[in-house]
């Protein structure tokens, strides 16, 4: 596809202040590739924030929650590439000391830090454990209020998934190995990048664009982990680099067959459950 002829335009796009996002949008950030007219200008902030702000259809582009999707799926378009997908490992289920899943459940007299409502591990969580007491804490605050006491259990996104055992915490579950066990190997669909509606005609050239950021920080790799690093709160370059590899990766630049078939089951799920509003439309717009 060559470059269209386009206005000069800025872009809003939102993304999580974490290494894989930070990588995947590298190329857009340090002015790698030929945009035509448009300009991205960059809205860092956790993915529960930018669900929400999905819903008023804020950012021109955004990264969501495959969950928070089904509520914003009339303003926005699924691209078929910017997958996050945990390929046998994906969200974890912590606490302080080992204990039973059951004994999360709703009732129970136990509490649970989760980074969202409509984050994708608390839709997975909740498939798993069934309801449960909860309250909303910032992503990279769980792992220390779990090992602080203040909460009997965490739900873990992002690189606290690498260093929660660096606060004496214990793994309960973890929610990719769990999904891939009920759907026969199937990865978890965790988030997804997407374009809001109403820019038609330039939806093909924008997604286009996405995805060759993708692509050049996979082959320029150094380079993208070391400016990714410094989203990366604290971690070594070498778990910068093992997190990205977790989260950034082929099925990144495209959902694949099964990675599709495994979103479409998640959240059929969740519209049986009745905690989506309905099953929403799958672009994968590529």
């Amino acid at each position: 596809m060559s470059t269209p002829e386009t206005a000069e335009k800025t872009l809003l796009l939102g993304h999580s202040p974490d290494p894989d996002d930070a990588f995947m949008h590298y190329a857009l950030a340090a002015d790698k590739l030929d945009c035509g007219g448009l300009h991205f200008e960059h809205k860092l902030e956790d993915i529960e924030t930018l669900n929400r702000r999905a819903l008023n259809g804020d950012y021109d582009i955004t990264a969501v929650s495959i969950h928070g999707y089904a509520f914003v799926a009339d303003k926005y378009a699924l691209l078929n590439h910017g997958a996050s997908m945990g390929e046998g490992y994906g969200p974890r289920i912590v606490a302080c000391e080992e204990m039973s899943l059951d004994a999360l459940q709703k009732g129970k007299g136990k509490r649970l830090a989760i980074p969202g409502e409509w984050t994708s591990a608390h839709l997975a969580t909740q498939m798993r454990v069934g309801e449960y007491d909860y309250e909303i804490v910032e992503f990279d605050q769980i792992p220390a209020a779990v090992a602080e006491g203040k909460f009997d259990a965490g739900v873990l996104i992002h690189e606290g998934q690498l260093t929660f055992q660096e606060l004496g915490l214990v793994l309960l579950d973890d929610l990719g190995v769990w999904w891939g066990n009920e759907t026969g190997g199937l990865p978890l669909p965790l988030g997804g990048n997407t374009v809001r509606r109403d820019h038609g005609d330039l939806i093909p050239f924008i997604s286009r664009l996405l995805q060759d950021s993708i692509r050049f920080g996979l082959d320029h790799r150094k380079e993208a982990v070391e400016y990714a690093l410094q989203f990366g709160r604290d971690l070594t370059i070498e778990q910068a680099d093992e997190f990205i590899g977790m989260y950034v990766n082929d099925r990144t630049l495209d959902y694949g067959d099964d990675g599709r078939d495994s979103v479409r089951i998640f959240l059929q799920r969740a519209a049986d459950m009745g905690v989506i509003p309905a099953m929403p439309p799958l672009d994968f717009i590529r």
